[in-house]
């Protein structure tokens, strides 16, 4: 086992991962921006190396400083968290390569499901659905409108790099499929450097449906459930459920099976989370998280496991020591990301914390680096929080949520409580009977 870990992040995931740590018996290492020099992981880290000014690509994402710290300071891993260089394989490459540990997956495997064709052109050979589309990347309008007349409108023009829905736009019509493909590879050339695009099946009314993989270095491949995660807006997640409230015992089986045959047949390791959309019935898989999530503890409320200590043991060298069968799924949880946003029209409100008082009680998990008098910077994600709750059945769930966050007190600063409040109370959302477009609706209603 490491003796001294570097976190190469900041805020809430920072200090996640300080805590499997300490509960390890691991020394950390915690880097930081000058912006974050007081922030708590950095007040609760064995060391704290500030690794320069506030703009993350000066700080978080500058690669040399990150491993001069960890060469300053004896460590003998690197945790990259969620964002900033977690799924960069040149990052992982060069860890590995100054004698350390990416606690990760491969470089090679960070790069194969970096590029979502790649990724779906790979899983398609190891059995695992998608859904349906070009091959591969398009050349040329012409070569989309014969994939969209193929396949049937509406389609969705999709950038092969990055995500957070840039690069990726709906064409309801063949009139309307040259504006998207432009558009389209205009926003992934501006966003990630590359304008390479493909097409796919537009699908009306599916879930996001994702599945827990950890696999370790022995061959062994085991997978912790679904999560739903269809409420989101403009491709960004506002809160998950795990299970799903659509799925039964016997399809979460078959697909879980699917996908550890899959990673196991690639030789993967460490954390990963296949994602699918799923409607009628029916799952297509649509690309892979080589990280940990964000939402993470929702899979760990229902199965009683700490995701990211078993990262660690995996880096180590450790087997899982269990089996899928070992495996068993408790109760519901719902988690709601606390964002430093106006609750209606969602622009970011950083500035002081005055009052911060988190909710607590049975079921009641909170996420977060915040602290009165924090100051919370205008720099990085708006994400200040996650409240995650778990109960015997949803509705319980929902129940337990609904007292947590009125607990919750978060003063000085906007955030979107108000609106995880209406989610909470809205009939359809406690039906379960929403999708991805769900939550793109319920905002543009009046209240």
């Amino acid at each position: 086992m490491f003796s001294k870990i570097l976190i190469a992040n900041r805020g809430e995931i920072a200090l996640r991962i300080l805590r499997a740590c300490r509960e390890l018996g691991i020394k950390t290492v915690a880097v930081h921006s000058t912006a974050d020099e007081d922030a708590m992981h950095v007040r609760l880290a064995d060391e704290a190396v500030c690794i320069g000014p506030a703009a993350s690509r000066d700080s978080y994402l500058n690669v040399a400083a990150i491993l001069a710290a960890a060469t300053i300071t004896g460590a003998e891993a690197i945790h990259p968290g969620y964002g900033f260089l977690s799924e960069n394989a040149d990052f992982a490459e060069t860890v590995e390569a100054h004698g350390l540990t990416f606690i990760g997956p491969t470089a090679d495997h960070i790069r194969m499901m970096g590029d979502k064709i790649t990724a779906k052109t790979t899983m398609e050979a190891l059995g695992v659905p998608l859904v349906p589309g070009s091959d591969g990347e398009l050349k040329s309008l012409e070569e989309a409108r014969a994939v969209a007349e193929k396949v049937g409108y509406p389609v969705l023009i999709k950038a092969t790099a990055g995500g957070g829905g840039r690069g990726m736009k709906v064409a309801q019509s063949a009139s309307e499929l040259e504006e998207a493909w432009s558009v389209a590879r205009t926003e992934a050339r501006t966003a990630f450097g590359n304008d390479a695009v493909y097409l796919e099946k537009y699908l009306d009314k599916p879930r996001h449906i994702e599945l827990q993989i950890l696999a370790d270095n022995h061959g062994n491949v085991v997978h912790f459930g679904e999560r739903d995660c269809s409420l989101q807006r403009r491709h960004q997640k506002l809160l998950e459920e795990a299970g799903s409230p659509v799925l039964s015992a016997e399809q979460r089986d078959a697909i879980g099976r699917t996908a550890t045959d899959a990673l196991a047949k690639m030789g993967y390791r460490n954390a990963g989370t296949l994602e699918f959309l799923y409607q009628d019935g029916q799952f297509c898989f649509i690309e892979m998280n080589t990280r940990l999530q964000v939402e993470h503890p929702v899979t760990e409320m229902v199965c009683d496991v700490d995701l990211v200590r078993e990262q660690i043991r995996i880096a180590a060298g450790e087997e899982l020591g269990y089996t899928q069968s070992d495996i068993s799924f408790s109760g519901h949880a719902v988690e709601c990301r606390i964002n430093a946003e106006d609750p209606d029209t969602f622009a970011p409100c950083p500035g002081t914390v005055a009052v911060y008082h988190p909710p607590g009680g049975l079921g009641v998990r909170v996420d977060s680096a915040l602290y009165t008098g924090y100051r919370v910077p205008p720099y990085y994600d708006s994400m200040i929080a996650k409240v995650i709750v778990h109960a015997p059945t949803r509705a319980q769930a929902i129940a337990r949520m609904h007292r947590a966050l009125d607990e919750f007190v978060v003063e000085g600063i906007k955030t979107v409580i108000p609106l995880h409040r209406r989610i909470l109370a809205d009939p359809e959302f406690q039906k379960g009977e929403y999708t991805i477009h769900w939550l793109e609706q319920f905002t543009s209603r009046p209240h």
